[in-house]
């Protein structure tokens, strides 16, 4: 049997499109995340709401993609 290790070694031989596409795919099988009321609205106002009282927790876009890379 393949353990998730292997596959996971074998995925990321992948070119990033693919490796997008499958995720995509994964992703999409799976159920639906927000089981809320409002589809995760009142979420992302609180989230909003974090980053506006203390924007210095915030990551800008590259070092969100810099810690993608570690």
């Amino acid at each position: 049997m393949v353990t998730i290790s292997q596959i996971e070694e074998q995925i990321m031989t992948l070119p990033d499109g693919a490796r997008a596409e499958l995720a995509s795919y994964i992703l999409r099988s799976l159920p639906t995340a927000y089981s809320d009321d409002d589809g995760g609205v009142a979420e992302a106002m609180r989230r909003d709401a974090e980053m506006n009282a203390d924007p210095s927790a915030c990551l800008t876009y590259d070092e969100f993609k810099r810690s993608l890379a570690r």
